[in-house]
C-alpha cells in the first residue's frame, strides 16, 4: 500500500470558525490510514465572492495517507459532515470547507475531483499557510508556489496568534 503526501485547505465563517478549524485540525489526524505531518498557523481572510458574511479563518495541513485521493475526498467530505456542513451558495458562509490542494505531484481531471485545487493559485489564504510549511513547494508543472504567491494581493490575510 503505497504512503502518499496530500496538502488540505481548511477554512470555516461560521458558528466559531477557529473551534472548528481547530478540531478539524486535530481530526484530519484520525482519518483512517492517514495522519497529519504539519499544519499552518491560523489566519483570518476576508470572504471570497459574496462580502455579506463574515470573515473567515483559514489553515493548511500535510498529511501522510495511504487512502487514494478519492477515498481521501470522501473522508474531507465526511469531516465536513460532522461539522454540519450546508452548500447554499457558492462561496457562500459555511461552518466547514476541506479541500484537497494536492496530491503528491498528481495532476487529476475526475468529475469530483480536480488536482491541484483549480483555483488555489489565486487564493492567499491558501499559498501563504501551504508556503509557512513548505517555503519551495512546486505545482506539478514545476511552477514555485513562492513566486505565484507573490503575484497576490495579500492585506486582507493576517495570522492570528495561538490561544492561551
Amino acid at each position: 500500500m503505497s504512503q502518499h503526501r496530500a496538502w488540505v485547505g481548511l477554512g470555516s465563517n461560521l458558528d466559531d470558525p477557529r473551534g472548528h478549524v481547530e478540531r478539524a485540525l486535530a481530526e484530519l489526524d484520525g482519518l483512517p490510514l492517514t495522519r497529519q505531518i504539519a499544519a499552518s498557523r491560523l489566519y483570518a481572510s476576508r470572504p471570497l465572492g459574496p462580502q455579506d458574511q463574515p470573515d473567515y479563518i483559514n489553515a493548511v495541513a500535510l498529511l501522510e495517507t495511504h487512502l487514494s485521493p478519492l477515498a481521501l475526498l470522501d473522508q474531507l467530505q465526511a469531516l465536513e459532515q460532522r461539522h454540519r456542513r450546508i452548500r447554499q451558495r457558492r462561496w457562500g458562509p459555511r461552518t466547514l470547507d476541506l479541500d484537497l490542494l494536492l496530491f503528491d505531484d498528481s495532476r487529476l481531471a475526475l468529475p469530483r475531483l480536480t488536482v491541484p485545487h483549480p483555483e488555489m493559485t489565486q487564493r492567499p489564504f491558501v499559498l501563504v499557510p501551504l508556503l509557512e510549511l513548505a517555503p519551495q513547494a512546486t505545482l506539478p508543472d514545476g511552477r514555485r508556489l513562492a513566486a505565484l504567491a507573490e503575484t497576490l494581493e495579500t492585506s486582507g490575510l493576517r495570522a492570528l496568534l495561538p490561544r492561551t
